[in-house]
């Protein structure tokens, strides 16, 4: 056994050891599907801050893009301001007005929060069912865990599939939200730090006088291994390869930011007033946590075109420039941004089968009858029963391994916002009450734009396909919201006078 395996076996069974710790205290507090889903809407600012950009980051922030980085060189840094710019404008654009209108609906996943909104089981269902996409998402996250399992601890691909599989579906399946949350926010300060170190590495490692003489020399390394990776848009790369695909970057971390995994943390904060304290940490975390996206630069400018597989660039740049100990603090780091984003996905999917469609649909509608006590119980039964089955669905996606983890993952982000975002924006920033069927038509209109756009070959980036189909979304909803009529109920006249209040 090398010295890097020993260490990293070491390092992750004392994270494992502290994680199923907070697991085990997180499941005594987990009585009902409220506490399973957003934590009892009793949480922290800070907490949830650092939760929140552990599970935006994921361990595409670690692996998925420094590959995009090594392979795409300076263009890929147009990725930093789509996250930093474009996530916080999601955030304070939908999360306040979100929470307030939660006040009333105590609604407890984005499906939930929809179909009570509109009164529409159809769109409360329908968005659940958009949902699976998430489990692309999940498997992009098992292939950063086998990764390092492969690389670091000499097992298989399979083997480490399967293995970050099984731990991640024990750990959710004890825990769910608080279990999520408060390992997140763990996760998140240990991402920031190595982001960080792997930033200040580069400047150490190729330093030549001054900052602007080493950046210089790293730039001049990447000319000389390609010209177009020095290029403002690379043609080469999927995603940033012109402004217009860099703009569709740009939008779809904008619709990122109400992600159902995501809009899960804003409904479990505590007061609202403290929403601003939330985004502030969350902006802070992730910027130390992005400036990562160098380690592929370094990578490409030290190694050229000798690693095992674009993913693992930043594990070859560690290993060629740190000590044993260091390469192995920063796998588990990676393990560990791994879990936070995936756990989060497993909450929010299972939360869809027990509370949307089996509380909200056939509880409610009388097709399954049982008293509310044990209605609650068989609710967080199906939440972790649920979980298993998510699990085997996202391994067997990825049983061979993807060239690159970051376009499976967003395969599931931009078919959610393609389907979602219409029928968000509208409800916080509408001015009158929308029908439930322009919703309807919306979510419809919106995913089968993504499904056309992207599989159907006219856009290769997953996430330009995704912000073109937000869009034609977002204008679908606009014109249904205005031609269709709504039925003047009292319970309508009652919740458009609230939601003006709102407004």
């Amino acid at each position: 056994m090398s010295t890097v395996t020993l260490y990293t076996w070491i390092g992750f069974i004392v994270f494992l050891v502290v994680m199923f710790v907070l697991g085990f205290m997180s499941a005594r507090k987990t009585k009902n599907v409220s506490d399973f889903a957003i934590g009892g809407a009793n949480l922290g600012p800070y907490v949830l801050g650092l939760s929140f950009a552990a599970t935006y980051l994921s361990a595409a922030t670690f692996l998925g893009y420094p590959g995009w980085s090594h392979a795409w060189g300076l263009s890929n840094l147009w990725l930093f301001l789509a996250i930093i710019g474009g996530g916080p404008i999601g955030v304070l654009m939908v999360a306040k007005r979100v929470r307030k209108l939660n006040t009333g609906q105590k609604s407890l996943s984005l499906p939930d929060w929809l179909g009570d909104f509109y009164n529409s089981d159809i769109l409360r269902v329908g968005t659940g069912l958009i949902l699976l996409f998430n489990i692309f998402y999940i498997a992009a996250q098992f292939v950063a865990g086998a990764r390092i399992f492969q690389y670091l601890l000499d097992m298989s691909y399979t083997g480490g599939l399967i293995f970050i599989a099984t731990i991640v579906v024990l750990y959710v399946f004890a825990g769910g939200a608080f279990a999520d949350i408060y390992t997140d926010a763990v996760q998140a300060v240990m991402m920031a730090i190595a982001g960080t170190f792997v930033f200040v590495s580069g400047i150490i490692v190729f330093w030549d006088g001054s900052i602007t003489a080493t950046f210089t020399d790293i730039t001049q390394k990447l000319a000389e291994r390609d010209t177009n990776l020095i290029e403002v848009f690379n043609p080469d790369s999927t995603h940033f390869y012109s402004f217009g695909v860099v703009f569709g970057a740009i939008i779809i971390q904008w619709a990122f930011a109400s992600a159902p995994h995501l809009f899960n943390k804003v409904l479990g904060l505590k007061s609202e007033k403290d929403l601003g304290k939330m985004i502030l940490t969350y902006v802070v975390a992730a910027s130390f946590s992005l400036v990562v996206l160098f380690g592929g630069l370094y990578s490409r400018a030290a190694l050229g075109d000798n690693v095992a597989a674009a993913d693992l660039a930043l594990m070859e740049y560690a290993t060629w420039a740190f000590p044993a100990i260091i390469v192995a603090i920063l796998g588990v780091v990676i393990l560990a941004a791994a879990m936070s984003t995936t756990d989060g996905l497993f909450v929010s999917i299972s939360t869809v089968f027990a509370n949307d469609i089996f509380l909200k649909v056939l509880v409610k509608r009388g097709i399954v009858k049982v008293d509310d006590q044990k209605a609650q119980k068989i609710a967080l039964q199906i939440s972790r029963m649920a979980v298993p089955l998510i699990g085997v669905s996202a391994f067997l996606i990825v049983l061979q391994p993807p060239a690159y983890m970051g376009d499976i993952m967003w395969i599931g982000i931009s078919g959610v916002a393609a389907g979602t975002m219409g029928p968000i924006l509208y409800a916080v920033y509408g001015k009158k009450k929308a029908p439930a069927r322009a919703a309807e038509l919306s979510m419809v209109i919106g995913l089968l734009s993504y499904l056309v756009i992207y599989f159907g070959g006219i856009s290769p980036s997953t996430m330009t396909a995704g912000a073109v189909a937000t869009l034609i979304g977002i204008v679908a909803m606009v014109i249904l919201a205005n031609t269709l009529k709504i039925a003047k109920t009292p319970v309508v006249e009652k919740e458009e006078n609230r939601h003006r209040k709102i407004n």
